[in-house]
């Protein structure tokens, strides 16, 4: 499989493995997920067969970014964020295949720095032992009665470890014929040395050798925030084990349903809500809030994040593997590999361009020589010859500082908003938010809360709320629908007594119901009553208003109500009146009711809202605006919201609520479900396009200027070099605002 391992396009690699794995006919990933399945034919080696998918999938990771690409003789299928690359086969065999579920490898664990040392750390000794011995060579060269070879052989130390890890570089590019930009450094430096410009070539391999470990420096600091995210995920979980006791147990034996405890000080090993204690939690890791977030009984907790002060026991909701600590890692990982578009454009333009360079430096190396009869390579009466003009214009025309350009403000981006909460699913999404002039948002679970409160209780008669919360609570307590865990919520809240229910069952779609005592209770909607006996009375009944949900309760002589709000979010105004400063129309699409979605589309003051929405409809909103020529984002949370975020030009989803079709269709995840993160995300992309544009201006207008002062030979190679390598700290330095830089 090392054949693969450096595959241009990852459904290479998969190819392979389907070719050398006997029995194996088709494999189908989903990188978004981190799942992986594989088709059989007959008897396999599982085990062989796990060991090779493994491997292929390292191999995968390395270049996953890119579009997956038919391969000769392959079938392949893509649904969503699935792939499918099948072996040639009868039309029949499929329906005999097994398909097996193997896990995705394991994310490699963050490195401590005492273990093993960053790769700048490396590069800047190297380019400090060359800056050194450089210097002791050039004024060992001055200074009367050293030998002669000192002066040399310092210089010649310097060279070597200035140019090794270009050296190195260059080495492995050339054999697969190809040349980059460290060919062209150690090009101009032997030329240097051949002339004898042993100074200049030094100057050129440590410049060249800073600058690279400048911009490891500014990689490492982008990936550092990722690092610690690995580093905060719970490997261990306390399980309280039913009837009493505790033990500790690998995060891997955790399942949906648990009850774990969490102490002070340690970490919630995976999401859920508390079923028990108080406490507060430390989030920075998630959101970038260094405010703790009190926690009490039915509030969410999220795995990765610290419990400060009190002992908590929390439902487990979902599988450590598949937490929101586990998505952010999986999606700024895939991010770090898909490429803006005007990114990829200067990986296509710095090969040819770099090939243009040699050949336009040969050029002009035969014009100075043969058409204004400059000496070939000596310098001579203070003339520079034309073979140092060559190497002084093949240095100022080397694109470093253009190819670094567009990288590294893009990682840089992709950082700040992991630290911040923002996840940016590739460049491309922080190029494109930037240009948006529309806002379409979901209602419930983007501009609410998406999680019901209870606002009250009526009974009829009147005067027996008490029994109506008594009832909700013991028929809802063992469901997980919204309105049943804002029942259970605010009954855990208020202290309320525990009923124990017999018979208890659920009425599809309408409701539940159970027994106590002998008679039958229920718990649903206003049709549930309508259809029964009491019928007539219950058409009398008087309607909850349009920004409320009700939901029934019938005892053995009492009848009553239960009124429930999606709260608004608190910072929804403020984001909204925020758009509109900048210029961007906001508009509501939402399924819900016209008048509760007017009811709050008139609370937050957005510009425009469409109610009533089937998921059809949002999509057709979405075009329509497209139509008109205006670039458009969808926020949304929910599997209805999946298509119109499909349709969008920016789609964006709630992390912590959404549901896992809206985070596959999503460019831009919000994590912990904080709207205000899209300001921030908006800012951020605003800034990062900025100092593209900068980091562009800068490298090719010093390439402009430069190259002109060196084809007139007003330049020596000393200056162009520190212009080259100048230009290159500035990019990256300018870069690395985005990610210390305030974007709230």
């Amino acid at each position: 499989m090392q054949h693969v391992a450096g595959s241009d396009n990852w459904t290479e690699a998969l190819a392979q493995f389907l070719r050398t794995q006997p029995g194996v006919q088709a494999v189908r990933i989903d990188a978004v997920a981190r799942k992986v399945a594989v088709a059989t034919l007959g008897e396999v080696d599982v085990g062989g067969l796990e060991a090779a998918l493994a491997q292929t999938l390292a191999a995968v990771e390395a270049s996953l970014g890119k579009r997956p690409r038919a391969q000769t003789g392959f079938t392949l299928r893509q649904e969503g964020s699935m792939t499918e690359l099948a072996a040639p086969s009868c039309q029949t065999a499929p329906k005999l295949w097994q398909w097996r579920e193997f896990a995705w490898p394991e994310l490699e664990p963050a490195v401590d720095a005492h273990e093993e040392e960053p790769e700048w750390r490396e590069l800047a000794t190297l380019a400090a032992v060359c800056g050194g011995l450089g210097l002791a060579g050039f004024i060992t060269a001055r200074l009367g009665g050293a030998p002669v070879w000192l002066s040399p052989s310092l210089y010649a130390v310097a060279l070597i470890a200035g140019g090794w890890d270009a050296a190195v570089d260059s080495w492995a590019n050339l054999r697969k014929a190809r040349v980059d930009i460290h060919f062209l450094m150690l090009a101009v430096a032997v030329g240097a040395v051949s002339i004898g410009a042993w100074g200049e070539a030094v100057l050129l391999l440590f410049l060249f050798s800073s600058s690279g470990a400048m911009e490891e420096f500014a990689l490492d600091r982008t990936h550092r925030e990722v690092n610690a995210l690995l580093k905060s995920a719970p490997k261990k979980a306390t399980l309280l084990v039913p009837g009493g006791g505790e033990r500790e147990v690998a995060i891997e034996e955790v399942g949906i349903g648990d009850v774990l405890l969490v102490r002070p000080g340690e970490a919630f090993a995976a999401d859920g809500n508390v079923e028990k204690g108080r406490s507060a939690s430390d989030e920075s890791a998630l959101t970038g809030e260094s405010v703790p977030v009190a926690k009490g009984v039915g509030d969410p907790v999220f795995s990765g994040t610290i419990n400060l002060w009190g002992a908590v026991e929390f439902k487990v909701l979902r599988l450590p593997g598949e937490s929101t600590l586990q998505k952010i890692i999986r999606l700024i990982q895939t991010a770090q590999k898909l490429r803006a578009p005007s990114e990829r454009f200067t990986d296509k333009f710095g090969g040819a361009y770099t090939l243009a360079v040699l050949g336009v430096c040969a050029a002009m190396f035969l014009v100075w020589w043969l058409g204004f009869h400059l000496p070939p390579f000596d310098n001579v009466d203070g003339v520079r010859s034309a073979f140092y003009r060559a190497m002084t214009l093949l240095v100022v025309m080397s694109p470093c500082a253009l190819v670094l350009s567009i990288p590294s403000a893009i990682l840089a981006a992709i950082a700040w908003g992991a630290r911040h909460g923002v996840l940016f699913r590739g460049g491309a999404a922080i190029e494109k938010l930037a240009g948006i002039q529309v806002v379409a948002l979901d209602k419930t679970g983007t501009l609410t809360t998406g999680e019901l409160v209870v606002v009250g209780y009526e009974s009829f008669p009147a005067g027996r709320d008490e029994e109506i919360r008594e009832l909700a609570y013991a028929l809802e307590a063992n469901s997980q629908h919204p309105l049943a865990r804002a029942i259970v919520r605010d009954a855990k809240a208020r202290g309320v007594r525990e009923l124990g229910l017999e018979e208890f069952q659920s009425i599809t779609g309408q409701g539940v119901s159970g027994r106590l005592g002998g008679a039958q209770v229920l718990l649903g909607r206003r049709e549930l009553l309508e259809a029964g006996p009491l019928a007539e009375w219950a058409r009398k009944l008087p309607p909850a208003s349009a920004d409320l949900a009700e939901v029934w309760v019938v005892g053995a002589d009492v009848i009553g109500r239960v009124l429930l709000r999606d709260q608004i979010r608190a910072e929804s105004r403020g984001v909204l009146a925020e758009l509109k400063r900048v210029g961007i129309k906001t508009v509501m699409l939402t399924g819900d009711r016209r008048h509760a979605a007017e009811a709050v589309a008139r609370e937050l003051g957005l510009d425009q809202v469409r109610p009533g929405l089937s998921p059809e409809q949002k999509v057709e909103a979405i075009q329509s605006f497209r139509e008109q020529g205006l670039k458009i984002a969808m926020v949304g949370d929910g599997v209805n919201d999946a298509p119109s975020l499909a349709a969008a030009d920016v789609s964006v989803a709630m992390g912590a609520r959404g549901s896992d079709a809206a985070l596959e269709q999503a460019e831009v995840i919000l994590m912990h479900d904080r709207i205000e993160n899209f300001l921030a995300a908006f800012r951020l992309s605003k800034r990062a396009k900025a100092v593209i544009y900068q980091n562009l201006t800068i490298s090719l207008g010093v390439v402009v200027v430069m190259a002109t002062a060196a084809i007139f030979g007003i330049i020596p190679l000393a200056v162009g070099v520190a212009a080259h390598e100048g230009s290159t700290v500035v990019v990256c330095l300018n870069s690395l605002r985005l990610l210390f830089g305030r974007n709230r």
